[in-house]
C-alpha cells in the first residue's frame, strides 16, 4: 500500500503513485499471457518514450486498452516483452480500483498501426499535469522500467543477449546465473538559502534560451545524500552549505533517475557575494528575492519538476 505523503510530496506530480506493484504475483508462471486473456486487464502502450493518449477536451489522458480488445490484438508480437505494472489502488478517470495493468513498448510501425495520429502520442513531461494520480504513476513506472529494458539487452558480464523475466522485472542471458535487476540513479537537488532568505539559482550551459533552476547533481558511489548536497553545491557554485534538510523525492525517468530534494543554508561565515559559477556546467549564478523570482517565472523549471515544486514552496513561504 502507498504510505500517506507529507505536504511537500503532494506537490510532486510524478510522486503521486497509487499502484500496488504486486511483487509476489510477478513470479507466477504465464502471468502476462493470463493477463492478456482477461478482459479486466488494461494495457498502457509506449512508443519512443511517448504513451498512447486520448483527448476528451480537458487535455490529454492515457488511453488504456482493454487487453482482449481487437485494437489490443495488434500488440501480439510484443506480448512476450510486456511488463506487469501492478494493481491500481484507487479509481481514476474511469479506471476502477484493483485493475491489473500491463505495459508494452512498440516500434514506430506498430505504433502507426495502432494509432496513426501523432498528436495522440505524448510524453510524460508534457502530460503529467493533466493526469490523475493513478494514471500519472502508471506512466512514470512504465517509462522508467521500459527505459531500463532498452539499455540492458545484453549481459554486462558476457555480452550475451538477455531476455525479460518475472513479468518484466529482471533480465537474464540464457545459461547464465547472473540476473540483472532495474536500477535507479539518485541525484540531489537543493534550495540553498542565504541569511536574507534569498534563493540561489543557476543557469546551465546547455539551456538555450537561458533558464534558471536549483543546483543539482548525481550522488557518487559511497556518498550520502547530505554529502552529495555539500559537494555538488561547492563544485558548481563555490558555496559552503550547512544544515541540509530532506524535503522529498520524485522519480525522474529521463532516463532513469530519482531526484532527492533538500534545503540547505549558506555557511554563516561565507559572504553570499563570493559564490561563482564553475563555468563548466553552470554559467550564471544569482541570489534571488521572491519578487525577483516572480519576475522571471517564464524562465523557471516546468511544473512537472521537483525543482519547480521547491521554488514554489519557497515563494509561498511553505518550504516544509
Amino acid at each position: 500500500m502507498s504510505p500517506p505523503m507529507n505536504h511537500f510530496m503532494s506537490r510532486l506530480p510524478l510522486a503521486q503513485q497509487q499502484t500496488d506493484r504486486d511483487h509476489e504475483r510477478r513470479s507466477q508462471p504465464g502471468l502476462v499471457q493470463a493477463l492478456f486473456a482477461d478482459d479486466a486487464t488494461r494495457v498502457l502502450v509506449l512508443s519512443g518514450g511517448k504513451a498512447l493518449m486520448r483527448s476528451d477536451g480537458d487535455g490529454p489522458k492515457l488511453e488504456l486498452l482493454v487487453a482482449t480488445s481487437e485494437r489490443a490484438s495488434i500488440l501480439a508480437p510484443v506480448i512476450g516483452e510486456a511488463i506487469y505494472l501492478g494493481r491500481t489502488l484507487a479509481d481514476d478517470d474511469g479506471l476502477p480500483k484493483g485493475t491489473s495493468v500491463v505495459s508494452v513498448s512498440v516500434g514506430e510501425h506498430l505504433a502507426a498501426a495502432l494509432e496513426p495520429d501523432a498528436r495522440l502520442w505524448a510524453g510524460l513531461m508534457e502530460t503529467a499535469a493533466h493526469l490523475g494520480a493513478v494514471h500519472c504513476g502508471l506512466f512514470t513506472e512504465a517509462l522508467a522500467i521500459t527505459n531500463w529494458h532498452d539499455t540492458h539487452g545484453f549481459s554486462p558480464r558476457t555480452g550475451s543477449a538477455t531476455s525479460s523475466g518475472l513479468a518484466g522485472w529482471v533480465r537474464q542471458a540464457e545459461g547464465e546465473s547472473h540476473v540483472s535487476f532495474p536500477r535507479t540513479d539518485a541525484a540531489i537537488i537543493a534550495a540553498v538559502l542565504d541569511r536574507d532568505d534569498r534563493i540561489l539559482l543557476g543557469a546551465n550551459v546547455r539551456w538555450n534560451p537561458r533558464r534558471f533552476s536549483l543546483l543539482a547533481g548525481f550522488v557518487e558511489p559511497g556518498e550520502s545524500f547530505e554529502a552529495a548536497v555539500a559537494r555538488e553545491i561547492y563544485e558548481e557554485a563555490r558555496a559552503h552549505v550547512v544544515e541540509p534538510r530532506y524535503l522529498g523525492s520524485q522519480p525522474w525517468p529521463f532516463p532513469a533517475s530519482i531526484m532527492v530534494g533538500f534545503t540547505a543554508k549558506l555557511h554563516p561565515d561565507q559572504d553570499p557575494a563570493s559564490v561563482e559559477p564553475d563555468n563548466d556546467e553552470i554559467v550564471e549564478l544569482g541570489w534571488f528575492t521572491r519578487d525577483e523570482v516572480r519576475a522571471i517565472e517564464d524562465r523557471l523549471p516546468g511544473p512537472t519538476s521537483i525543482a519547480r515544486a521547491i521554488i514554489d514552496a519557497w515563494l509561498s513561504g511553505h518550504l516544509d
